[in-house]
């Protein structure tokens, strides 16, 4: 009877120990930079180390905030600094760059909020779905795609612009006869487009920051390139989808109100969504032409919130509760990179970096910039996790300097960064991107959507590699 107990007992146990393991990996780090602090000085190649313990907690699936508090608390560790000194650095990695992108994100939640209380959100999406022949699945399916694009676009949120898109697009698509995996694919590949080209994303805020790129140069290159790309796949990938998944015959939506999504706009939504949209464009525009660095969104989204508020006829105080409520919703994102930007100083101080040149700098100068951006786009995309913008901040922070020293152009940094921050929004595992997709659309076949983000994956690899040697 032991015998046929233990095995069990020890499969019941995997869960708890694979839970546990990111936190042990947490405390020998934090001893082992408790101990060195004592005996290092800078420059120092162990202040690689933060650096490591980082990317293993996120790969081991620790939350990012946590993962970043503790890889902050080893670097503080090894710089040996007084508690007086760590508020110091915590003061000063407020007026970070890094933290400025995560005040981005948060600022950006909160237009979300305001466009949704206002009813603009809602009026972009019915205003395109118009346009779709309500006879054509082709028609429909790229109607409501470009709705989750634009709205993407606007908000510079995925998860926020589906949340919107979704209860309008879902009866629509029910309608018409596609599929829960249809939906989602669509949803997918449209929300996915448009957060590469979204102008006040925090991660596209980063990429440009540490390419040096302007906006129009970013889309021309970039972004642009991906969301065609997607356009003209999605001739050939939803159809595949929609006949696959109607022939298993039990991926239709049911009970699902079919009427809605037609619901009339009234006039103050209507004159909210002219506003966002003039001031939107507006705003662009002036980024694109005067070439505004990143503290720019600082002032463009809460303007745009203001513009879209008083063009719908909120009240003042409705107006600062629904920018709050949606702002909240970013605080943690906003706390994560704080907490990076402080992680990233106190790592400099170690200077790391300068001993990695020091010792590998000749043979890495001697490397041609094409494979030196595709390596670096290849170790973002399946070496360093996390978040997307910092998925760029790292990568500039370590192959910066050199990449720019051994010719790469901005432009080519601003295609590296956006693949090797991008790339596994498509694959190889599921995300947080395909999830939200999938829950909106109430779908349920997670592999169908994986398929779909390889079957991009791949011809966007090549896109951007011959791109690059373009470029280079």
């Amino acid at each position: 009877m032991a015998l046929t107990e233990e095995p069990a007992t020890a499969v019941r146990r995997m869960p708890a120990a694979k839970a546990a393991a990111p936190y042990a990996i947490a405390v020998a780090g934090l001893i082992a930079a408790l101990v060195l602090g004592f005996v290092i000085h800078a420059p120092t190649i162990w202040g690689l180390l933060p650096i490591g313990m980082y990317a293993v907690l996120s790969l081991c699936g620790m939350n990012l905030l946590l993962a970043t508090v503790v890889s902050l608390l080893a670097a503080i560790l090894l710089v040996h600094r007084s508690p007086t000194d760590v508020g110091t650095l915590l003061g000063t990695s407020l007026g970070d760059t890094v933290t400025l992108i995560g005040l981005i994100c948060l600022l950006g939640a909160g237009l979300g909020e305001v466009l949704r209380q206002t009813g603009a959100a809602g009026i972009l999406v019915h205003g395109i779905l118009r346009m779709a022949r309500r006879d054509s699945q082709l028609a429909i399916h790229f109607g409501v795609m470009l709705s989750c694009l634009v709205l993407t676009f606007a908000l510079g949120t995925l998860a926020g612009a589906l949340a919107i898109a979704a209860p309008i697009v879902v009866p629509v698509m029910a309608r018409a006869g596609l599929t829960r995996s249809t939906t989602a694919t669509v949803m997918f590949l449209g929300g996915c487009a448009g957060l590469a080209l979204a102008p006040f994303a925090g991660s596209n805020i980063a990429i440009l920051d540490a390419s040096g790129l302007d906006y129009g140069t970013y889309v021309l290159v970039g972004a642009g390139p991906l969301a065609v790309l997607s356009l003209a796949l999605s001739l050939v990938v939803v159809p595949r989808v929609q006949r696959r998944s109607a022939a298993a015959g039990d991926d239709f939506y049911e009970d699902i109100d079919t009427g809605a999504g037609d619901e009339p706009s009234g006039a103050r939504g209507a004159r909210a969504t002219w506003a966002f949209a003039v001031a939107l464009v507006v705003s662009v525009g002036y980024a694109t032409a005067g070439k505004s660095g990143t503290a720019f969104p600082l002032l463009a989204l809460p303007t745009m919130a203001a513009l879209t508020a008083a063009a719908g006829g909120l009240s003042v105080k409705d107006t600062i509760d629904a920018f709050c409520r949606g702002a909240a919703r970013m605080v943690e994102t906003f706390l994560l990179f704080w907490m990076l930007a402080a992680f990233f100083l106190a790592v400099n101080e170690l200077q790391p970096y300068e001993v990695l040149l020091n010792r590998f700098g000749p043979q890495l100068h001697g490397l041609a910039p094409l494979p030196f951006a595709i390596a670096v786009a290849l170790l973002g995309w399946l070496g360093v996790p996390g978040a997307t913008a910092a998925h760029v901040v790292l990568l500039n922070k370590v192959f910066g300097p050199l990449g720019t020293s051994i010719g790469l152009t901005p432009a080519a940094w601003a295609v590296t960064y956006l693949w090797g921050s991008k790339a596994d929004t498509y694959g190889p595992y599921p995300n947080a991107n395909m999830m939200a997709a999938l829950g909106f659309a109430e779908g349920t076949r997670l592999r169908t959507l994986l398929t779909v983000g390889w079957t991009l994956l791949i011809p966007a690899a090549a896109m951007y590699a011959l791109i690059l040697a373009l470029l280079l």
